[in-house]
């Protein structure tokens, strides 16, 4: 899979969320984890079994006017509001940072307003952080991803993944046609 991600927070107040949250995002090979005016240190996130922290960089912002991402990469709300497309239909940028808010809130209207895209996930309520954070990094995976079709019918195998076609080789010294 081409590109890379990194997913974090807002405002988030248990370590608890965080740690599952981050090592989730360890799993699922994410490129880097951030939080924003968070009440809490990442050595606080004791649910991480897997050392995200060790593993990959950790950013800390102190606000949303602090957040600093690569160049390039789309910066991608996840909020249950009406206006945010829907997470099956959204085609996810190759290069992305997913932000989710906290446990008992929404993003804040400052970094609404600094996000490219907004989704969200098509449930009845809000779902845990991490849980939300999880569904996002399997989508994305499931996307992005190169995997054999699902079957018409339970039980049956997997469609045949189609074999993977390089375009002709073309020397510098070619004229585009």
């Amino acid at each position: 899979m081409r590109g890379y991600f990194g997913i974090g927070v807002e405002r988030l107040s248990k370590a608890w969320n965080a740690g599952s949250l981050f090592r989730t995002a360890h799993a699922f090979g994410a490129s880097f984890v951030f939080t924003i005016a968070a009440d809490w240190r990442a050595s606080e996130a004791r649910s991480d079994t897997s050392n995200a922290f060790e593993q990959i960089p950790c950013y800390e912002f102190a606000s949303v006017a602090e957040l600093r991402l690569p160049d390039g990469c789309r910066l991608v709300g996840v909020e249950l509001i009406d206006d945010a497309e829907m997470l099956p239909s959204f085609r996810h940028p190759p290069q992305a940072a997913y932000v989710l808010g906290p446990e008992r809130g929404s993003l804040s209207p400052e970094l609404v307003a600094r996000c490219d895209h907004l989704v969200r996930i098509p449930s009845k309520f809000c779902v845990n952080v991490g849980i939300a954070g999880a569904i996002v990094m399997y989508d994305r995976l499931l996307s992005l991803g190169r995997f054999p079709g699902r079957p018409g019918l339970p039980g049956a195998p997997p469609l045949a993944l189609p074999k993977h076609v390089q375009g002709k080789v073309r020397r510098r010294s070619e004229k585009a046609s």
